[in-house]
């Protein structure tokens, strides 16, 4: 007993000091330029600059068309993961007495309006771009849609513009690679250490859900696939 209690210690020092140099590491990037992420003119439109950028892929063995499809209509409630974060997430409001609204299962797409996102633009077929003003550090986290001009526009103090796409890049008549990334602007300097407080301690959730996502889709998107293929065979 007293060696697993030994054990248990030394994994949670180990979690522990990992979780302490990862909020150090984002905390010190907060605002600088990530090259590693591709391109994406239609984000560019809504966030020339930018405090944070966070992006991630997956190849797909599906056509772009089809992965983009199944991207929009899977549903991120599909995963138990996903749905814990969200649980966690909304601990704090609960206690408060207002619970967060809960997304329906309609897809991505769909259950993120349903918070209150807005689309800011589309490429039918190929991405998608989401976003909205909020105060992510709140206890009950309120997302407000605007129009994508008054959103470019958009310079109110004491919030954060957010936007996020799903993106799928063709790569060959069978495969692509599925993207989504996320950019955040503060529109002060008391919102931007609020928000770069909020990024450095809870990111790992939001990197999370990301990563759920693309594994969802790469699931969905290739399973719609075969089944194609077999009833064209």
């Amino acid at each position: 007993m007293s060696r697993t209690i030994v054990l248990l210690g030394r994994t949670a020092a180990a979690a522990a000091l990992g979780y302490a140099g990862y909020v150090a590491v984002t905390w010190y990037r907060y605002g600088r330029r990530e090259p590693r992420c591709p391109s994406d003119p239609l984000l560019d439109r809504f966030f020339p600059h930018y405090e944070v950028r966070d992006c991630h892929e997956r190849r797909v063995a599906a056509p772009a068309a089809l992965a983009f499809a199944a991207a929009k209509e899977t549903s991120l409630q599909r995963s138990p993961v996903v749905r814990a974060v969200f649980g966690l997430r909304s601990i704090p409001s609960r206690l408060a007495g207002t619970p967060p609204p809960q997304a329906d299962e309609r897809g991505i797409v769909q259950e993120t309006l349903s918070l209150g996102w807005g689309v800011l633009a589309e490429t039918p077929d190929r991405e998608i771009v989401m976003g909205a003003v909020t105060q992510p550090w709140k206890a009950n986290v309120v997302f407000r849609a605007l129009t994508p001009e008054k959103f470019a526009a958009f310079s109110e103090p004491g919030f954060v513009k957010i936007a996020w796409t799903l993106r799928a890049d063709s790569i060959g008549p069978s495969t692509c690679v599925f993207r989504t990334e996320t950019r955040a602007v503060a529109t002060d300097a008391e919102s931007r250490s609020r928000f770069r407080r909020y990024w450095a301690f809870l990111s790992p959730g939001i990197r999370l859900i990301r990563y759920e996502m693309l594994r969802l889709l790469e699931t969905e998107a290739e399973r719609r696939f075969h089944v194609s293929a077999a009833m064209a065979s």
